[in-house]
């Protein structure tokens, strides 16, 4: 599973055989993992208390190379 990108020991990583709908694994420093969805950028698993903002702050700064990669990956 590539990542993406790095924020702050936020990791981004998009798995090369993964499932719709497209989205990025988010690895936060403690271990925990949630997902955002690509289309529209919702939180797919529970948010880790306190850590919405600074994961979305992140995933906007990358979205781009985020999207990029889903599409790289999964081309058809």
């Amino acid at each position: 599973m590539p990542r993406v990108a790095t924020e702050g020991g936020i990791q981004f990583m998009v798995h090369t055989r993964d499932h719709d709908p497209p989205h990025v694994h988010v690895r936060l420093p403690d271990g925990k993992e949630v997902r955002i969805n690509l289309n529209g950028g919702g939180f797919m698993d529970p948010i880790p208390r306190g850590k919405g903002v600074e994961i979305e702050q992140a995933h906007r700064k990358y979205v781009e190379a985020i999207r990029k990669a889903w599409e790289e990956y999964h081309a058809t």
